[in-house]
């Protein structure tokens, strides 16, 4: 780890590297003092740890007192075979195990372990993060940008972490899809549309409303003391 102090309303922030089986993945931790849970994003097929919505949502947790977790799913490599064969971008069992094995290595780390691990996926990482939540009992918490949960398959029916599904209302394909899932879904649940938003959320003030919607969400449900936003 690179120890980085780059503002006093963080305790530690600094480029990170993930063992997962015999790769190697980048990340970015950020970890607020007396930090009230840690989140760890999944970013769609095609981003990385640097997608700007992902990163402007974490700065918004993180402002809120929550750790977050950007990292890469696929290494370089990957990420090349990939953009050539679209062979690893909607593998979500592979995916999902790339989020086991984020979730694994911050339970070892001092400025993360005991902090209670929520998920926050887009589009395709959605789904990975569904799957994970399902197979993972640290899991807390998920929330879902502009996802497709659709592809979690089975594992919808055995996620019982409370779930929020946040979805633009023009984007009518991926809102009748989250529907469906919803229904699918075990335990709390709440599906959140976002008045006049598409799929990437880039109408003013859209990412901001997904942005409060997900603080409000990880604060009820990851923190152990109570906690509102």
């Amino acid at each position: 780890m690179k120890h980085t102090v780059t503002s006093p309303a963080l305790w530690w922030q600094g480029d990170v590297h993930i063992s997962a089986g015999h790769s190697i993945l980048e990340g970015t931790l950020a970890v607020p003092e007396n930090a009230g849970g840690l989140v760890i994003f999944a970013h769609g097929s095609g981003s990385s740890r640097h997608s700007e919505r992902n990163r402007s949502v974490a700065a918004t947790l993180q402002r809120e007192g929550l750790a977050t977790l950007l990292f890469d799913l696929l290494t370089l490599e990957e990420e090349h075979l990939d953009a050539r064969m679209e062979h690893l971008r909607f593998d979500i069992d592979f995916l999902s195990g790339r989020l086991r094995a984020a979730s694994a290595w911050a339970a070892r780390q001092e400025q993360t372990m005991g902090l209670r691990i929520g998920y926050f996926g887009a589009s395709t990482g959605a789904a990975a993060a569904l799957v994970a939540a399902s197979e993972n009992e640290n899991a807390s918490a998920v929330v879902s940008r502009g996802g497709r949960p659709d592809l979690a398959g089975d594992a919808l029916q055995r996620v019982d972490v409370p779930t929020l599904l946040i979805v633009g209302s023009d984007d009518e394909q991926v809102l009748s899809l989250n529907e469906h899932a919803l229904a699918q879904l075990r335990g709390t649940k709440r599906l959140e549309i976002v008045p006049g938003a598409t799929h990437l959320f880039e109408e003013p003030g859209a990412l901001d409303a997904v942005a409060a919607l997900a603080a409000g969400w990880f604060g009820t449900y990851l923190p152990a003391t109570g906690w509102s936003p």
